[in-house]
């Protein structure tokens, strides 16, 4: 059997669709909240492929590297907005189902922050990125753009 990699040509028609629903979940919500769930999913998944990816588009779309750094420890630092914090709540308890259901305790912050159509919004955004992380980490997939430097 051939280890898979790229994703788009081992299923052309499928990818095709999931990349549709995908770039419909990104452009749901405002590009600097959308960043921050993808790096946070990400680094929850252990997935530094899309870590790494998702950090460049961020900073490319004017991200600060604190606030990207920051994610990791996201409940102590005091620089997101509450309606950020809302979606890494809701980010963090959708993608930690396995360790216990706390989308209860999140959903309370998330009602306050986003509309009916913002919050279904977001939970798309949050199951296209876990998505993403399995394929990636699945088939052990690289992002080359923006590869960190060889340390000195």
């Amino acid at each position: 059997m051939t280890r898979i990699t790229d994703p788009f040509a081992a299923s052309p028609q499928l990818m095709k669709q999931w990349m549709a629903v995908s770039l419909a979940a990104q452009n749901s919500l405002e590009p600097s909240l959308i960043e921050l769930v993808k790096i946070r999913s990400s680094i929850l998944n252990g997935c530094a492929n899309c870590i790494n990816m998702h950090s460049v588009e961020a900073r490319a779309k004017g991200e600060s590297e604190q606030r990207i750094y920051l994610l990791a420890a996201w409940h102590e630092a005091p620089v997101y907005t509450d309606r950020e914090r809302a979606a890494l709540a809701w980010t963090d308890a959708l993608t930690r189902l396995a360790q216990g259901h706390t989308q209860k305790d999140a959903r309370a912050a998330l009602e306050a922050h986003f509309t009916p159509e913002e919050q279904m919004n977001l939970t798309v955004m949050i199951n296209v990125i876990n998505g993403w992380n399995r394929i990636a980490v699945g088939f052990d997939l690289w992002y080359e753009g923006g590869a960190p430097a060889k340390a000195a």
